[in-house]
Formats: structure tokens, sequence, C-alpha cells
């Protein structure tokens, strides 16, 4: 029931917000900016420099609210066991990596890893996956989601990677269970701006919602 639970609180967030930061400080302000713009899940990379304790900051922060926080650019089991431990609810990776698949089966945490092709995707689900990141989304397009679910229709695919306000209506369309949400996002934090970030979460969230509603 854990990573059912976890898996449908990550989905249900509509929009994950990939964080990626010089320093764990810029982070957290990254987070919080985004966060404050109504965007509540957070894949906090692990290219953020201890990503782990950064991880169990924001977890602790945002105890018993809405907000997801996962792990991203999980590229072995040891990342994956630590960011687990620090509180992540879910782990992403750019690629499959069969260790991490059975250590996140073994704590009962979803698994998200990045896939391109029809063999990649298939093995995930035969590893216990039940959400793949296509990645990366830019090159691959909204249409590489139907394709996906010609021969697996049961297939939840996270597109990552060239999702912006403009274009996630049509990777909804296409089937997307979620999107997730980086540079374009979180692109005036370079500059320190974070009321840019916010305002930009908040475009997304709210485009986000006006598609839920145009398809209920």
């Amino acid at each position: 029931m854990k990573r059912a639970e976890s898996l449908q609180k990550t989905i249900d967030t509509g929009v994950i917000a990939v964080v990626r930061a010089e320093t764990p400080e810029k982070a957290v302000k990254l987070a919080d900016a985004i966060i404050e713009g109504g965007v509540t899940g957070l894949e906090l990379t692990y290219s953020v420099p201890h990503a782990d304790t950064v991880i169990s900051e924001l977890v602790e922060k945002y105890k018993g609210t809405k907000v997801v926080v996962g792990a991203g650019t999980v590229l072995d089991a040891t990342s994956a066991r630590l960011a687990i431990i620090a509180g992540a609810e879910f782990i992403v990776s750019p690629t499959f990596d069969v260790d991490v698949a059975f250590l996140c089966n073994l704590y009962q945490v979803p698994y998200v890893p990045g896939t391109y092709t029809p063999t990649e995707a298939q093995t995930a689900l035969k590893y216990g996956c039940e959400v793949v990141k296509m990645f990366p989304g830019a090159m691959a397009g909204p249409s590489a989601i139907k394709d996906y679910k010609g021969p697996f229709p049961y297939l939840n695919v996270m597109p990552s990677g060239g999702v912006n306000v403009e274009n996630m209506a049509a990777w909804f369309e296409a089937g997307a269970v979620v999107v997730g949400a980086g540079g374009e996002l979180t692109k005036p934090a370079q500059n320190d701006d974070f009321d840019g970030v916010t305002k930009n979460a908040e475009e997304y969230i709210n485009e986000f919602k006006r598609i839920k509603s145009s398809t209920k």
C-alpha cells in the first residue's frame, strides 16, 4: 500500500518540478519558490551537493502538506537508499538500473526510470516500474506516448525535458499521467530571481488545472 499511496500522491501533483542548484541553500530557496507558486511535486536531483540532506530538510519542512519530495538523477542503488532514508517518496533516474529497481521494490518506493525505446519501457515494466519517464521528452514529442501505448496500453508515462506551459496540454492529451518540468520553470533562479520562479510555477499549475477541468 505504501508504494501505491506514494505513487498516487505523486501523480496527483500533475507537475513535478526538477530542482537543480549549485548549493544546498539555493536548492532549498528554489524549492520554496516553486511550492509558493503552487507546484507541490519536487524532484530534488542528485546533482545538488548533499542532495540527501536537502531532501531530508524539505521533507521535514513540508510534513503534513500536499508537497511530495522525491529524488532525481539517481544513478545507483547507494544514492537511492540514501534518498529513501532521507524521506524521498519517489526515485527518478535518467535511465533504467536493475539494482535501483530492486532496492525501490524492497522499500516500497516508486521508481520512475528514464526510457526512450519500447525495449527500455518493457524492461522497466518487467522490474515493477509503474511509471516511466520519457526522456528526453523534447526529442520524443507527445506523439511518442501514443506510440508507446500501442503495445503497452497500460503504461504510465511522465515526459520530462521539453515540457512547458505552451505544450503541456498536448502531453496530457497524448496520455501523460504527470509531467516533469525543469529548465523553463526554474530558469529565473539562474539570476537568483526566485519571484520569477514562483510566477512560472503559478503558470504551470494554472495550466494543469485548466487542462484537468476541461477534460472532466
